[in-house]
């Protein structure tokens, strides 16, 4: 299913009853094979700093490469069955037998986004088993977090050194592939997250024989810049892509800290590439993270959409009142913050926040439908020392009211695992390095919470949970039966009914409302309109001390409504509520 994309340039591709492995490997002289059990094989060079080899071989065969003197796995490795330190596997990519052949994907208009940690949901199989409770409460979409071949048994995902290796403590890459064939059968897309910024920090080589991939100019977070003005490494990457979407089928990718890429014309030729490799029918959404805020990314010609951390950010501060970290920077008036979200997409468009870091793009221009909007995810919950959700600390008819306003404004939600049924399991950061670095990564959380005042003692920092502990991963994972619970069968229903309240009142008209004003009504008040040529909604979230009296706030009645708390529609709006209203345009 590879449509009109290009055969990928490294890693291992049968042909026939041979196998062709290519390795770039600019920093050697020499370059051999060696498969499990037999001897190294030479490879010939191409004078660019690439080695090649057809030899005889059949899937499930076992390799490593020798380059100079280090022994090392395919860094384009299709399956790695005992991790990251393991021999690579010649994988098929046309043996597995798909079912829903006729399935081309789902408009964007239409997404509804699930983020599920795979680990956290017990495997490839084990999230798939949940697949179709989640397709009944209104889902459309499941957005998987890295899989990308990780060291050790449990980790985030934002750690990957193998990117085209789907993670082996998940299952199989066929596993991976029934999943995806079951959620297509359901009328489930899948995404998924990708990190192109960055390696982890065990089992990449590739700065023992391709020095040249990275860049020593350009300091990133996770230490030297990848070198992305390198066509091999701009070619490495778009084949892994082309490779998710075409070998995988996957739906949508999630590109993570774009803003760490350097130059960002890159970002413009893989979006390129994906978009000349699809049949015109198929349905593939290309979503951004991007501290930048550059909304000239965004748009019909450009990426599908952006993550909206400052509807997050302004929202939080709203909720919980938190003030430090990155909430520092809508502390000031988080109210005025969420309003310029609603009505304008991004809250920083190029000011200075209030440490003097600026950063944004003017967002006015772009539709609300290019946004997704979440009042938590993985890195919200799991920045927090601990990894408690929302519903550990709000009061229910708060938290209901925030994820209301998450799935009914048009632009696109997400909500984290768990969220639909009020899941109250942790979701701390966890990984499982060997020594020295499992210390090392212990002590750099506890640093990292040192400027909290609730961790100033560092007694208190020494209960921050051991990311690599066991009891770490095992306390996070979240178990679908908790849906059916009395409890949880309570939040189910209210949140069926609420993702029903968007499919009949936003997706019809999603990628064509416009904002219509947008304002704060009073503290912990703010309202927002959008309308298109047949319909304008009026939503009203009060987050604060006093009801609302909305005639008086001039917000005008409705043929129909929402309120997060099931009421009728009335006059007063109480607080720790959100409504929305619908009517004809005039």
């Amino acid at each position: 299913m590879r449509g009109l994309s290009t055969t990928p340039a490294w890693g291992a591709r049968l042909d026939g009853d041979s196998v062709h492995f290519a390795v770039w490997a600019p920093a050697c002289t020499q370059a051999w094979l060696v498969p499990e059990d037999a001897a190294p094989v030479p490879m010939s060079p191409d004078g660019h700093g690439g080695f090649s080899l057809s030899h005889p071989g059949r899937p499930g065969l076992r390799y490593r490469y020798r380059l100079d003197a280090a022994t090392v796995p395919d860094p384009a490795s299709r399956w790695q069955p005992e991790g990251v330190d393991g021999p690579s596997a010649v994988h098929d990519p046309d043996a597995y037998s798909w079912h829903h052949t006729a399935w081309h994907g789902r408009p964007w208009n239409e997404v509804v986004l699930y983020e599920a940690h795979v680990g956290a949901c017990g495997g490839y199989t084990g999230l798939q088993r949940q697949l179709p409770a989640l397709a009944a409460m209104g889902i459309t979409a499941v957005e998987l977090m890295p899989v990308a071949e990780f060291p050790g048994r449990r980790n985030w995902g934002y750690d990957g050194v193998l990117p085209y290796a789907p993670a082996s403590a998940y299952g199989s890459p066929d596993a991976l592939k029934a999943l995806v064939d079951a959620a297509h059968g359901l009328g489930l897309q899948v995404f998924l997250d990708v990190v192109y910024n960055h390696f982890g920090p065990h089992g990449n080589h590739l700065s023992a024989y391709a020095p040249d991939f990275f860049r020593d100019d350009v300091a990133t977070p996770w230490g030297a810049a990848i070198d992305f003005t390198r066509p091999q490494v701009r070619r490495y990457f778009i084949d892994n892509a082309l490779m998710w979407l075409h070998d995988y089928r996957i739906d949508g990718l999630r590109l993570d800290a774009v803003h760490a890429i350097a130059p960002p014309a890159f970002l413009d030729q893989l979006r390129d590439a994906i978009r000349a490799s699809l049949p015109p029918d198929r349905h593939v959404h290309l979503v951004l993270e991007n501290e930048g805020n550059t909304a000239s990314w965004l748009g019909p010609d450009g990426y599908d959409a952006q993550w909206n951390d400052d509807f997050h950010n302004a929202l939080h501060v709203l909720l919980t009142g938190e003030r430090e970290g990155y909430y520092a920077a809508f502390a000031d008036a988080p109210e005025a913050h969420l309003a310029r979200v609603l009505g304008e997409g991004f809250a920083y468009q190029g000011q200075p926040d209030p440490r003097g870091h600026v950063r944004g793009e003017p967002s006015a221009q772009v539709a609300p439908c290019h946004f997704v909007a979440f009042a938590q995810n993985h890195d919200q919950i799991g920045n927090r020392a601990f990894g408690d959700r929302l519903v550990t600390s709000l009061a229910e008819p708060r938290l209901r009211a925030a994820l209301a306003l998450t799935a009914l404004t048009p632009m696109v939600p997400l909500f984290f695992m768990g969220e639909p049924w009020g899941a109250r399991q942790p979701f701390p950061f966890f990984a499982d390095f060997p020594p020295p670095l499992d210390e090392a990564v212990r002590e750099g959380r506890r640093r990292e919470f040192a400027q909290f005042a609730a961790f100033a003692d560092p007694a208190r920092r020494a209960r921050i949970p051991d990311p690599n502990a066991e009891a770490t991963f095992e306390a996070a994972r979240v178990a679908i039966a908790d849906a059916g619970t009395t409890e949880g069968a309570r939040w189910v229903a209210w949140f069926t009914a609420l993702l029903a309240v968007r499919r009949a009142q936003l997706t019809p008209r999603l990628c064509d409302l416009r904002a219509d004003g947008a304002g704060v009504l009073a503290p912990g008040v703010v309202h927002a309109a959008w309308r298109d040529a047949e319909r304008r909604l009026d939503a009203v979230l009060n987050l604060g001390d006093a009801p609302i009296d909305l005639a008086a706030a001039g917000i005008p009645s409705g043929a129909g409504h929402y309120r997060s708390d099931g009421a009728p529609d009335d006059a007063v709006l109480p607080p720790d509520t959100f409504l929305l209203r619908w009517r004809d345009a005039a």
